[in-house]
């Protein structure tokens, strides 16, 4: 099982949440850590995860969850609902960046994700779901790839397809119905005309 499916298990599916999306990241800037603080828990693996609950009306929240160097299980950190996310910064619109930021209402973060295609993925799959759950205030989009906004997207070419397959399929049993319907006129001709000829033929018997 690789770690997302871990997490999406562990930490999602006992309190009757869907893991939606996770990008595994680090932080660009060091974080700024109290002069006396000492005792820390050693190196660990930072993920961004993105769910939302199975029940109705259904709520989407973002997770920081963490791997901790010499463990196998995850630890739940930081949540946000996807209500307090006001900003998100895909660095560079021009190039494929694994950079990015997240502004929530009372908290800031610059990450960097394991690869640029992962982040790509997880701020598409991160659009997508504000678009469907957000209904008031949906949070900004900057500096981010047209194919993350739909241009391109996977998400709207998977949509594409299926409504092509659809339309194809429709067209189909258009034409058939209408072969059919051709037919069923056919073999009414054909029944008129067989009647028609049973009668004239039992005239000219009499």
């Amino acid at each position: 099982m690789n770690a997302k499916s871990a997490i999406s298990k562990e930490i999602f599916a006992p309190h009757d949440e869907r893991m939606l999306g996770a990008v595994q990241v680090k932080r660009r800037t060091k974080k700024k850590i109290p002069f006396l603080a000492t005792g820390g828990q050693g190196e660990y693996l930072t993920y961004i995860c993105l769910s939302v609950t199975n029940k109705k009306p259904p709520q989407a929240s973002i997770t920081k969850v963490k791997q901790f160097e010499g463990s196998t299980s995850f630890v739940k950190r930081t949540q946000w609902m996807l209500e307090q996310l006001r900003q998100v910064n895909g660095i560079d619109p021009n190039r494929d960046s694994a950079e990015f930021d997240l502004l929530f209402e009372n908290a800031f973060d610059q990450w960097v994700a394991s690869t640029a295609s992962e982040k790509c993925t997880f701020v598409q799959v991160l659009h997508n779901t504000c678009q469907r759950y957000l209904t008031d205030r949906k949070p900004e989009f900057i500096n981010c790839q047209s194919k993350i906004m739909g241009g391109n997207s996977i998400l709207h070419s998977a949509a594409d397809s299926v409504t092509s397959a659809v339309q194809k399929a429709s067209q189909a049993l258009n034409e058939r119905g209408e072969r059919l319907g051709r037919a069923e006129e056919k073999t009414e001709d054909l029944k008129n005309s067989a009647q028609q000829f049973a009668e004239t033929a039992h005239k000219v018997r009499l």
